[in-house]
């Protein structure tokens, strides 16, 4: 099995950060390239093929699942350029559709994640999710009690409304998580996991024991 990074894709990220501005980058382009860049998307094309003999969806390419190193700084008081971690989001529109309910990949000198779900619905998909939860309490409550789902999610994550529509208040007494606005899942791994042989296969078997919860949010917005 390959492994797919060096102890230096973390060293990067721990020198970028004490030193995050364009010169710095510029004098280690090729570095990063040949230790960050690349073996990411090694890794993220290995996820996706995997994940694909379980999730027949995901069709994108590594280059549309991963997301830039450069900050949207537009916005932020924050003005350092670049990030100290890289993300990819594994779906079948990969970072163009932040909303569809899809696997999230994130890996920093400090830590790994895995996570999935739909982290923000706009009004009318928060509806339909409400509607889908509310009409299958049951199948609802049997997958995010799931045991091989709660070894690494035992909570299903997302800000709440302190009002909602009176159509859900009743099936809201049963079911609590009709109040939030969004539905995701998130669990965190050891920094040194993606030296592991079998990190590929580590992580995808977490994702699989998701895609229930992945496929029911599908459902509800198709």
């Amino acid at each position: 099995m390959p492994v797919y990074f060096t102890k230096d894709f973390h060293q990067f990220f721990i020198e970028l950060a004490a030193n995050n501005h364009k010169d710095w980058m510029d004098e280690n382009r090729k570095r990063y390239t040949q230790v960050v860049k690349q073996p990411f998307e090694k890794f993220i094309q290995a996820i996706q093929e995997e994940v694909s003999q379980f999730d027949e969806e995901i069709l994108v390419k590594p280059g549309d699942a991963i997301f830039r190193i450069n900050r949207d700084i537009r916005f932020s008081t924050d003005k350092t350029p670049y990030k100290t971690n890289r993300t990819a989001i594994i779906s079948k529109y990969g970072r163009k559709d932040k909303i569809y309910p899809g696997f999230y990949v994130f890996v920093s000198p400090e830590k790994v994640m895995i996570g999935g779900g739909a982290y923000f619905l706009e009004k009318d998909d928060l509806f339909k999710v409400r509607q889908e939860i509310a009409y299958n309490l049951n199948e609802f409550q049997n997958l995010i009690s799931d045991k091989a789902f709660n070894k690494h999610f035992p909570e299903i994550l997302g800000e709440k409304n302190k009002v909602l529509p009176k159509e859900f208040k009743d099936d809201a007494v049963e079911q609590p998580l009709l109040y939030n606005k969004g539905f995701y899942y998130m669990t965190e791994l050891s920094a040194d996991t993606i030296f592991n042989e079998d990190v590929v296969e580590q992580l995808t078997g977490i994702m699989q024991t998701a895609k229930p919860f992945n496929d029911f949010l599908r459902r509800a917005l198709s």
